[in-house]
């Protein structure tokens, strides 16, 4: 039943009231969740950035290499980078996976483990920004003293030039994409080489994701382990009598 008579007038007033009362709270109902999702927002940022170390019950060995893996701009386009950590991990290497802006910190921490004698071999890799990032964080750690074994540049842009080196830098590149070699500076010392990788297909995107690229990655960190790993031979390598006689030179 619609009220009518002095009570309609009643009523219609109450109305025009709750109306902008309601509009008022849907408004501030929507500009307190847009606030939470902010919130949510700035909480989860340090969480994305910051280096996460994932370690797998190494060996007193393996604890002396290290993996640290840069991605690129956002930490959404480089997450073959946590295939390639996971694989590593699984074979007992140390690994940290990090966005290219904490190269500088991850550099004073490799430092300072290298000369407490917690670390000796380093291992870098780095897609996109983060393989431009690469040659930085190689220039400081030989400023603080420390060697870099090998470092692994995917696609690295903008021109990226290494003033000095590790003791081997393999850059690969789509000579048809945004990335490009990576060029040695005078008196460049170490090993530098830049390979296409272009007949393969990958993008600038998917080549941190691509099985065949995370595979030769994997295989070169795995030489460099293999060799830190072995022991060294107390008075240089053995060979045997018929290698040395197989070496020999021929005589007349």
């Amino acid at each position: 039943m619609r009220p009518d008579g002095p009570n309609a007038v009643g009523v219609s007033h109450l109305q025009a009231i709750q109306a902008p009362a309601r509009t008022w709270t849907r408004a501030w109902t929507r500009a307190w969740t847009l606030r939470a999702w902010a919130l949510c927002l700035l909480l989860l940022l340090p969480l994305a950035m910051n280096p996460t170390a994932a370690k797998a019950a190494p060996t007193a060995q393996a604890e002396t290499v290290h993996v640290y893996l840069l991605r690129g701009v956002l930490n959404i386009f480089s997450l073959g980078l946590d295939t390639i950590g996971a694989r590593l991990q699984a074979q007992g290497i140390p690994v940290t996976v990090a966005n290219y802006v904490s190269w500088s910190s991850l550099a004073d921490e490799a430092a300072t483990a290298y000369k407490a004698g917690r670390l000796k071999t380093i291992i870098l890799v780095g897609h996109s920004s983060g393989a431009t990032a690469l040659p930085d964080m190689i220039a400081k750690l030989n400023h603080l003293g420390v060697p870099v074994k090998l470092a692994i540049g995917l696609d690295s842009v903008f021109k990226t030039k290494l003033s000095t080196g590790a003791e081997r830098y393999i850059n690969l590149y789509i000579g048809n994409g945004p990335g490009e070699p990576v060029r040695a500076a005078a008196g460049l010392r170490g090993r530098l080489d830049n390979v296409d990788v272009q007949s393969t297909g990958v993008g600038h995107i998917s080549i941190d994701k691509n099985d065949y690229i995370q595979r030769r990655v994997i295989s070169e960190i795995d030489a460099v382990v293999l060799r830190a790993r072995a022991p060294a031979e107390p008075n240089g390598p053995k060979v045997n009598a018929r290698s040395a006689a197989a070496m020999a030179p021929a005589r007349n």
